[in-house]
């Protein structure tokens, strides 16, 4: 995949210098790139020179003079210029592999790429970690990375990714503790696996890297209606027990999910230190939550007005709480919206899983003035959904006005926009 420029950020550089989406950065200072660590790297100078491929075809040298930090404004169309580092595992709880065909085909790429890993958060096994990547990473000290752990314990770990080399699993973290790179750890945890003394062992043995593990986060195991066969999922004895052993642990916390099955309340913000593994939904809920209470809202609206929140099943109590505080302005009445996964199964309860029948299925004979999703229930930088139809698709089949709110652990978008009303 070459270095395609998807978009230049006005009045920038690159904006100057007219590239435009479409075109492709051959090198810098005649070095190739490989992806945007290399990018940002080569783009460290004062002076440099970059070959262009227009969209058009011809090739240029442009010499640019900068700040040694200065950007260039460049916004390619992928994170990785050549190929993306490809998971060789087939985990015994792997969501992709739990997947009907028909859906987008992105949906069925597995990586497992340390680059990705670094630059936007995503976890990696470290079972395909070659010598020349972890040469790269002590070079460059790229940290920290996200690392699913899963278990410490060898055998096991080979058990649950069905793969050899997973059993290297502590031998690659005391590397990273060698090379100073720090990283965030996630479980999944798979009821009659890695749970109970299992999961004690694996903190223990976090725990003995130190400051090298920044946090651990805790998941449970996603079952959708599409397995072939049968696991257990997390109920509420294993919720608690799982609570009280990840209680022992510093740094260790749990997803919202662990506290909504036995029906506990979500711990305050201290429980979550810096929230560091919030696209795991680890903390999401307690951080919208206290964001809502700093916000001033307004006494009353000038219309009255009905406003639907279509939401997961897992957000529900906070949406909840949102709702009924909402509904204390005059003239304004609150709703929410609870949506079923009929496509992905009853054991699917978060909102990046919503696809647009889901939607539509909850919001029909439902009637409001605005309704309100969150962006996660969309593909990035669109208006699809999983299942490949659009907003405009929902908004026909159920004649609704919809807001999107783009950060979800945020309730301000939601409070400026009813000050409107």
């Amino acid at each position: 995949m070459p270095a395609i420029v998807s978009d230049v950020e006005l009045g920038s550089i690159a904006d100057e210098i007219e590239i435009e989406a479409g075109d492709e950065i051959l090198s810098i200072d005649g070095c190739q790139l490989t992806d945007l660590i290399d990018y940002n790297f080569y783009c460290k100078s004062e002076f440099l020179t970059i070959s262009v491929k227009k969209i058009n075809g011809e090739l240029e040298d442009i010499e640019i003079e900068k700040d040694y930090d200065e950007p260039l404004g460049i916004i390619f169309e992928s994170a990785v210029f050549d190929k993306i580092k490809p998971c060789l595992n087939k985990c015994i709880f792997c969501f992709v592999d739990q997947q009907p065909k028909g859906l987008r085909k992105t949906l069925y790429i597995k990586d497992d790429d340390y680059r990705l890993s670094y630059l936007q958060g995503t976890y990696i096994t470290l079972t395909n970690l070659k010598e020349e990547d972890k040469e790269r990473i002590a070079k460059m000290h790229l940290g920290p990375l996200y690392v699913s752990v899963h278990t410490t314990n060898p055998d096991l770990r080979v058990k649950m990714l069905r793969n050899p080399n997973a059993k290297d699993i502590m031998t690659h973290l005391k590397w990273f503790r060698k090379q100073q790179i720090p990283v965030h750890c996630q479980i999944v945890l798979c009821p009659g696996y890695n749970d109970g003394k299992e999961l004690e062992r694996t903190l223990t043995d976090l725990k003995s890297l130190k400051d090298t593990v920044l946090s651990v986060a805790i998941v449970p195991v996603g079952l959708t209606q599409f397995r072939k066969d049968e696991m257990q999922k997390v109920d509420e004895k294993i919720a608690k027990e799982t609570l009280q052993i990840a209680s022992k642990f510093k740094g260790v916390c749990c997803s919202d999910e662990f506290f909504l099955i036995p029906g506990e309340e979500i711990p305050p913000a201290k429980y979550y230190g810096n929230f560091s593994q919030l696209s795991d939904g680890v903390g999401s809920l307690r951080l919208l939550i206290d964001d809502f209470k700093k916000l001033k809202l307004p006494k009353s609206i000038k219309n009255q007005t009905k406003i639907i929140f279509a939401t997961s099943y897992a957000a529900k109590s906070a949406i909840e709480f949102i709702c009924n505080e909402l509904s204390k302005i005059k003239n304004l009445t609150c709703q929410c919206i609870p949506v079923k996964s009929t496509y992905w199964g009853n054991n699917i309860t978060v909102a990046g899983l919503i696809t647009s029948d889901d939607l539509v299925n909850a919001l029909k004979e439902k009637a409001s003035d605005i309704t309100i999703i969150p962006s996660i229930m969309l593909k990035p930088f669109s208006e699809y959904f999983l299942d490949g139809n659009n907003l405009d698709y929902v908004k026909e089949k159920t004649k609704h006005n919809f807001f999107v709110v783009k950060n979800s652990n945020s309730a301000k978008e939601i409070v400026e926009m009813i000050k409107t009303l």
